[in-house]
């Protein structure tokens, strides 16, 4: 195929071909079960952010899974810059792109055993951000809603590996939509505290103390990773601890990193307005405007022109 197609082109199983053309068996154990990964980085400016970490944690999930790519870091490296090269030229010059490595333990044999397979399924492939539907958020903040469900434990599936068995996040994202069609659901782990949410990692701020859950309990975002790294090299402390409702409901400020986000202001929680209600805190701010100088783009202005 030529370095530039009218639509979309992925790469699945060795092969570069349009977005339209791939097709995944319905006997896919990553469809039928979950039985699969995926790590999700994105472009600034069209630049490719940290490809390397997400790279490598991508293969921690791999081998959590005892799932072979046939394929080393390296070679999942190139793949990816070839397949988002040969994309960028159908972006806007202001918009940015998804970029996804998946790898699925591939077509369960019919008459076979469950745990025989027909060899892994790997695709990369590149997703326009959702600029304009999260765009309020970046005005607003971030309407945080506590749903029933609880995030697996670690001792049932590890939550630091990204597996497609997204069900336990997105039935307690489904939960809090069902009364908040813009909220955003932070889930508590089994001990009953705050968590995570769907590809989304929580800062809570109380007294010039920046606390985050622990690494135990959560996916490490490499964007959480990102603003941790920030926030000491600015001199801000910062702890990874329990973190409660009640220490949610007093905290100054409040804030989601995320691939797409990086860094987005959380206005309350359960309807309970966090500290005084500025959007985003000063604190905040500050690890936005290092986040914006890190990566070199106004990430905030790119979600907020959709609002004009």
């Amino acid at each position: 195929m030529t370095l530039r197609a009218n639509e979309r082109v992925v790469y699945f199983n060795g092969e570069i071909m349009p977005e339209s053309k791939v097709t995944i068996s319905f006997r896919d154990r990553s469809f039928r079960y979950g039985d699969g990964a995926f790590d999700t980085t994105r472009t600034f400016g069209h630049q490719i952010f940290k490809l390397k970490p997400h790279i490598d944690r991508f293969f921690k999930t791999l081998k959590y899974l005892d799932l072979d790519p046939g394929l080393s870091s390296r070679q999942l490296m190139t793949i990816t810059e070839d397949v988002l090269e040969r994309n960028l030229h159908l972006l806007d010059q202001e918009d940015d792109y998804w970029v996804t490595q998946r790898v699925s333990r591939g077509v369960e044999i019919p008459g076979g055993d469950v745990h025989e397979e027909g060899g892994t399924v790997v695709i990369v492939e590149c997703t326009p951000l959702p600029f304009k539907a999260r765009a309020s958020y970046f005005r607003d903040g971030i309407e945080v809603g506590v749903p029933s469900i609880r995030r697996a434990a670690p001792d049932s599936i590890n939550p630091r590996a990204k597996t497609h068995n997204y069900l336990n996040l997105l039935l307690g994202h489904q939960e809090i939509r069902r009364y908040n069609p813009k909220g955003w659901a932070i889930l508590l782990d089994h001990n009953g505290n705050l968590c995570e949410g769907v590809g989304s990692n929580l800062f809570v701020i109380e007294d010039g103390v920046i606390a985050t859950p622990q690494d135990l309990f959560v996916l490490c975002g490499i964007s959480r990773e990102t603003v941790i790294e920030l926030a000491k090299q600015k001199g801000m402390r910062v702890v990874k601890r329990d973190i409660d409702l009640y220490d949610a409901y007093n905290a100054d400020e409040m804030f989601i990193t995320s691939t797409s986000f990086c860094i987005c202001p959380v206005k309350s929680i359960n309807g309970t307005i966090i500290g005084s209600g500025e959007i985003p805190g000063p604190m905040t701010t500050k690890l936005i405007e290092a986040y914006k100088e890190l990566v070199d783009y106004d990430f905030v202005a790119q979600y907020l022109r959709y609002l004009d």
